[in-house]
């Protein structure tokens, strides 16, 4: 799916540009003492964090005298005293004249209430909606207004029920990437970028089953097997053993070059009537990359290029969802004419 690909090859410039968690905020010793006072002491400047404070340091651990809510409370302990230290940190760079600098991977976000970046997070909840919309109306295409096979009174279209698959692994990974620029937390971390692996991976499958026409069941099980199993060997390893950014950047990168390829030579050799809705999200996607490659500070401390590349999505994806659509249709109409 190419819809899948540019997503996937996002993602994967997203990774590595998140992926660099010692920025050069976070190495600068001033806001590494003021985050450790914090944790420590429950003080960030002036700032009290409630959280970091509640019968603190009396035997040296702040959380140790709440047990059932040790996780919880630390989590939310480190992160708002990396807000409030960073926030109070860009205040005195800002005084001195110098430019915001990144804090573990990401510029200084504004809060507002509960979300660590608001705009990121509301786009992402944007794109699951269009998602979710572009796999309803999906749904009802193929389930009641397309003809249905006699016997079985099922879709003629032989690739509807991996499409109802990747529009829920679409919508899970977006829920996650609304949750995770809600609340950076590494649980929040770890849900996102595995669902985006876990998406990218099953556009893997999807544009090799679709672009070499694989139907009958058993060729569908032997060549999506070892990518199953490839994928979710990785997401465990991020997971369980080593959250290693650069090994999954390069994981995610050779996943959308095969995919690339595919959809690529097969727009061009099959002639699709939609394919050039095909190649506008293509080209689309490719355009809206360059918002990840060339960065820049949160304007007003709230769009910044990440946040932008979520606005483009938007129109993109609903314009993915029209081109699965008019394949269905496309193909639904050809095995017609075939079975008469």
């Amino acid at each position: 799916m190419m819809g899948g690909t540019w997503i996937g090859l996002i993602f994967a410039l997203a990774f590595l540009l998140r992926c660099l968690s010692a920025s050069p905020g976070d190495r600068d010793s001033i806001y590494r003492n003021c985050v450790w006072q914090c944790e420590t002491e429950g003080l960030a400047g002036s700032t009290t964090i409630p959280h970091c404070t509640n019968e603190t340091v009396k035997e040296g651990v702040w959380y140790a005298k709440e047990p059932l809510y040790t996780q919880w409370r630390q989590l939310n302990c480190k992160a708002d005293c990396r807000y409030h230290c960073m926030m109070k940190r860009e205040e005195e760079r800002r005084l001195q004249g110098l430019d915001p600098v990144k804090y573990h991977g990401k510029w200084p976000f504004l809060r507002i209430f509960v979300f660590q970046e608001p705009l990121s997070a509301a786009l992402s909840a944007l794109n699951l909606l269009v998602h979710l919309t572009g796999w309803i109306s999906y749904y009802k295409l193929v389930n009641y207004n397309l003809p249905l096979r006699p016997q079985t009174k099922r879709p003629y279209y032989e690739y509807t029920g991996l499409w109802h698959i990747y529009g829920l692994l679409s919508i899970n990974a977006w829920f996650w990437s609304s949750i995770f620029h809600t609340r950076d937390i590494d649980l929040t971390e770890k849900l996102d970028y595995s669902s985006a692996v876990a998406l990218l991976g099953f556009a893997l499958i999807l544009s090799l089953l679709r672009t070499f026409n694989v139907k009958d069941e058993a060729s569908r099980v032997m060549l999506s097997s070892p990518i199953l199993a490839f994928v979710t060997t990785h997401i465990l390893f991020l997971n369980f053993y080593d959250f290693d950014y650069g090994w999954n950047m390069k994981v995610c990168l050779l996943m959308v070059a095969i995919q690339l390829t595919a959809w690529l030579v097969w727009g061009g050799l099959t002639r699709h009537p939609a394919r050039f809705k095909l190649w506008f999200v293509v080209i689309g996607g490719a355009l809206a990359s360059l918002l990840e490659i060339f960065d820049f500070p949160p304007y007003e401390g709230y769009a910044d290029a990440h946040a932008l590349w979520h606005a483009a999505t938007v129109p993109l994806t609903f314009l993915w969802w029209s081109f699965i659509k008019d394949d269905a249709r496309f193909r639904t109409s050809d095995l017609v004419k075939k079975a008469k």
